[in-house]
């Protein structure tokens, strides 16, 4: 190898380390890397930008806009509605979340399809008393696999889809890949039916009697000059509180626990209540009561303007391991903490202390534009109104899935390209007002859209240098391997990288050694793509490893344990059902 590949390398494995040691955006890392690439002279300024062009990254930013077409009409709500039912089991709940999310996931955004089904299995448990900790993640692992059944499916069949177009002049139709997926949906859906109420956690505590998917305390202060000064508790009406109850009084200097229903409240006490969100907007509707926290106060929005959003905390949000004071996020999102859930269980103490994690699931006063304005922004993984004054428009929905539908088949006969239907699709989306161009625009991840481009640098210096290929020969056939033992090598190396960073990011570092490796052992390439392909989404084992993973992570009240005890039997089966029909499907 030549210093320009020892270059590539190092720059590789910079990146890797910089992704996993420190907080620094994952889009910022991989444009630095863009530009030291062509700075250096590695690169080329269009070598380096290609990414921007591919067709692949191209596609993935125009189906923004058809998933968001599908969500805002609210397409997905009514086909959840019309399938969930009433099951009578926990499997039977399993087997009805399962089936429509994966098939969902096969068309459209995976991200965009759980963070709809989210809300609804939350209300959906509660009705059918199934923990949504035995749903939420078989939701997330459902969205994955579903995804690997269509080139569409997820972002990463497209963007690999758009290095074997740029590559080896080969373009995946449509359904190409549903003779390897569909089997994984069937294998994982039956591990999950069989033994996910085994595996996952059952939640359900003392606070979890309300039927809670999550907790939170809420603190407000009886109003010196209202009406609940002198009156008890239950005269109050805060004895049967629907979605809450009060936990303990904070009078001067001592504290009231348990307090009877003949307690009468004094002038600014400070009543601290606990229970699910929809607890804070009850208690908002009693007058006499105050928030405690000064910051609503400072807010600097009307009255009649507010509402409560939930919000869980991304990877890239700017004041990780900060506390809520020093992150000044009062200020920058114009939005006031009521209380902090972590885990499933809220978190005690001064809010301006509680440093906040990944994860994190906070419940906000804010202005009413704030679930447009950061629900596709990467500070937050998941934003969603307690109350939402802007419900879907449902009369839309079957215009809706009319174009996905029509897109679809387009594609699937040949008539037009992936990239072609897509833009039909979201054209349509737009002249049918079942998404405006406001909203359009702010459902396109550009965060996303950067990192997957950047990334192409990385691959396509790494095929340029000849690392790719030196990797191939000095890692991978130092021994007389034969083709299936190398392909489950990939496999897994891929598998690796997906959980230490991005799938987009491992699929594109993988994939010209996977070229290199098929050249070097004189074999078709396609299988060893292919695995590139499904390994980079097979990503079970840890929260950080996908992103529906994460957003369930809060909702759900998950450890990072529940995902290692269920996510690792689910990584392993569905790497033997990939290992063993790849090479029968596509021949070596």
């Amino acid at each position: 190898m030549d210093y320009e590949a020892y270059l590539t390398i190092a720059t590789v494995v910079t990146v890797l380390l910089t992704l996993l040691a420190t907080k620094i955006a994952t889009d910022v890392i991989l444009m630095g890397a863009l530009g030291f690439l062509v700075i250096s002279g590695i690169l080329t300024p269009t070598e380096g930008l290609y990414g921007f062009a591919n067709p692949g990254v191209m596609t993935i930013a125009i189906l923004y806009v058809v998933s968001a077409g599908l969500k805002e009409t609210g397409a997905i709500q009514w086909i959840a509605g019309h399938l969930l039912g009433n099951p009578k089991t926990t499997q039977q709940a399993t087997l009805k979340v399962f089936l429509p999310s994966s098939f969902l996931s096969a068309f459209m955004n995976n991200t965009a399809v759980v963070a709809m089904f989210i809300p609804s299995i939350q209300e959906w448990s509660k009705r059918t008393k199934v923990p949504a900790s035995k749903l939420l993640l078989p939701l997330s692992y459902a969205a994955i696999l579903g995804g690997t059944c269509t080139l569409i499916g997820t972002s990463t069949n497209l963007v690999v889809d758009g290095l074997l177009q740029s590559t080896q002049g080969l373009s995946l139709s449509m359904f190409s890949l549903i003779w390897l997926g569909l089997p994984l949906v069937l294998i994982g859906g039956m591990f999950l039916y069989f033994c996910g109420d085994k595996l996952l956690p059952n939640r359900q505590g003392a606070v979890e009697q309300l039927d809670l998917a999550r907790e939170y305390s809420v603190d407000v202060i009886v109003d010196k000059s209202g009406p609940l000064v002198g009156k008890t508790i239950e005269e109050a009406g805060l004895r049967n509180l629907s979605h809450g109850y009060l936990i303990e009084i904070h009078r001067q200097s001592r504290m009231i626990t348990a307090a009877s229903p003949d307690t009468e409240l004094a002038a600014e006490d400070r009543l601290i209540f606990v229970g699910s969100p929809e607890c804070a907007r009850e208690i908002r509707l009693i007058r006499g009561l105050a928030p405690a926290s000064k910051d609503i106060e400072k807010l600097q929005i009307t009255h009649h303007e507010r509402c409560l959003v939930e919000a869980v905390i991304g990877p890239e949000f700017t004041g990780l391991g900060q506390s809520i004071k020093n992150s000044r996020f009062r200020t920058r999102f114009q939005a006031a903490i009521i209380s902090v859930s972590r885990n499933g269980q809220r978190i005690e103490g001064k809010i301006g202390d509680i440093r906040l994690q990944v994860g994190d699931t906070l419940l906000l006063e804010t202005s009413q534009d704030f679930v447009g304005q950061y629900r596709s922004r990467r500070d937050f993984l998941l934003v969603s109104a307690i109350n939402d004054s802007t419900p879907p428009a449902f009369d839309k929905a079957p215009t809706a899935l009319i174009i996905l539908f029509t897109m679809i088949m387009l594609s699937a006969t040949s008539l037009l390209t992936i990239l072609e239907s897509a833009l039909l699709a979201a054209g349509a989306m737009l002249a049918t007002r079942c998404i405006t161009v406001a909203k359009a625009r702010r459902n396109i991840d550009l965060t996303v859209i950067t990192v997957i481009a950047a990334s192409f640098s990385l691959g396509t210096a790494m095929t340029k240098t000849g690392a790719a290929e030196a990797i191939a020969n000095n890692l991978f056939l130092s021994a007389d391997l034969s083709p299936w033992v190398m392909l489950g090598i990939v496999y897994f190396l891929t598998v690796i990288f997906t959980e230490m960073i991005t799938n987009n990011a491992a699929a594109i570092l993988m994939f010209p050694i996977a070229i290199a490796v098929a050249d070097k052992m004189d074999v078709n390439y396609l299988p060893f793509v292919i695995a590139v392909m499904f390994a980079a989404s097979a990503s079970f084992i840890t929260p950080l490893g996908y992103q529906t993973n994460l957003m369930v992570m809060g909702p759900g009240g998950y450890h990072s344990r529940d995902y290692m005890k269920i996510g690792l039997p689910m990584s392993l089966i569905t790497a033997a059902c990939s290992i063993s029909l790849i090479p029968l499907i596509w021949h070596f």
